[in-house]
């Protein structure tokens, strides 16, 4: 069944309105997936002003990293709740992070999962490394993109390097909320997947 005639135009027009709201690295993959990610941005709802608050803590965030010197933390955040994730070797570093975190006004709800762990702490030995933690969010995120029961742009997901997966949203049913973790969790080098999903229709 062919498109009619003026369909194109206004497909394109919410493509690039739709993208227009979100980070230029994520464009590509919703780009991919169109038809979904239309019919998903329409069922999240959430207003600009709740957006944005996300969007300014976030800055905080990046802002606190380049105060203390470190890059050794990742961030993701839904409805102002904060996931902090990552590995630091500096304790006076990672206690002046946390701090600076703290701090941070606006935070509903602070998922605090950044750990110190010494040099020589022998814990290091099988962590995976930085490119391994990326291609397991790379998989657990598109695994939720390729669900249709699922309405991926109401999910944040994160990896850390213990192979944990942290699913970090807002589900529509409980049945959304189980397919969301069953798909996180259906992944060779996943270890563990935590669950930071509140239902609400």
């Amino acid at each position: 069944m062919g498109l009619k005639p003026y369909r194109p135009l206004m497909l394109a027009g919410a493509v690039v309105a739709c993208l227009w709201a979100i980070p230029a690295a994520a464009q590509f993959s919703d780009l991919l997936a169109v038809p979904k990610v239309l019919i998903d941005r329409a069922i999240e709802a959430r207003s600009t002003t709740d957006i944005g608050r996300d969007n300014e803590i976030i800055l905080k965030v990046n802002a606190a990293m380049a105060d203390v010197g470190t890059v050794k933390a990742s961030s993701e955040i839904y409805e102002q709740r904060l996931l902090i994730t990552g590995i630091f070797d500096d304790k006076a570093v990672y206690d002046h992070f946390y701090s600076k975190i703290k701090g941070i006004i606006g935070i509903k709800k602070l998922y605090w999962h950044a750990v110190y762990m010494a040099p020589d702490d022998p814990r290091r030995a099988k962590l995976l490394d930085w490119s391994d933690v990326l291609i397991l969010d790379t998989k657990a995120e598109a695994r939720l993109v390729g669900s249709m029961d699922v309405a991926d742009v109401n999910f944040r997901v994160a990896a850390d390097s213990t192979g944990t997966v942290y699913v970090l949203g807002r589900a529509r049913s409980d049945a959304e909320r189980k397919e969301a973790l069953a798909r996180a969790r259906d992944g060779n080098s996943v270890q563990k997947v935590v669950d930071y999903i509140v239902v609400r229709p």
